[in-house]
Formats: structure tokens, sequence, C-alpha cells
């Protein structure tokens, strides 16, 4: 899923600074497809709720081996 990538790349690069709607928007998606991608995210661990400045959403920590 083109969208779900470049969601994930655009929160990580945000940092808190927009909240995870507006971000989505930004990308030229519409609420529910960010809420969508919201749930895709969250069911493979890649995200977190988790309040960072006005995002709700926060990247899991990933452990190298």
């Amino acid at each position: 899923m083109k969208n779900k990538t470049q969601y994930y790349k655009a929160l990580s690069a945000n940092r808190g600074q927009h909240n995870e709607i507006d971000l989505g928007e930004q990308l030229g998606l519409d609420e529910q497809e960010t809420q969508a991608i919201l749930a895709l995210l969250l069911s493979e661990n890649k995200i977190k709720y988790e309040r960072k400045g006005v995002c709700n959403y926060s990247l899991m920590k990933t452990v190298k081996k």
C-alpha cells in the first residue's frame, strides 16, 4: 500500500508538529483513509498511541540485532 508507506515516512519526519489527520491531509488523504492507515500501522506494531506534541501517535522503537 503506497499511501501507508508514504504516511509512515511522513509520520516519522513529523516529530509531533502536526496532528495525524492534518498530516494525512497534507499527503492528499481524507480522514477515513488516514484512520485506515493508522489502524494498519497499529496492527503491525509500527506505531503506538502516545501523544507526542500535537500528534497522538508515535513510532515504535525497534531493536536491531
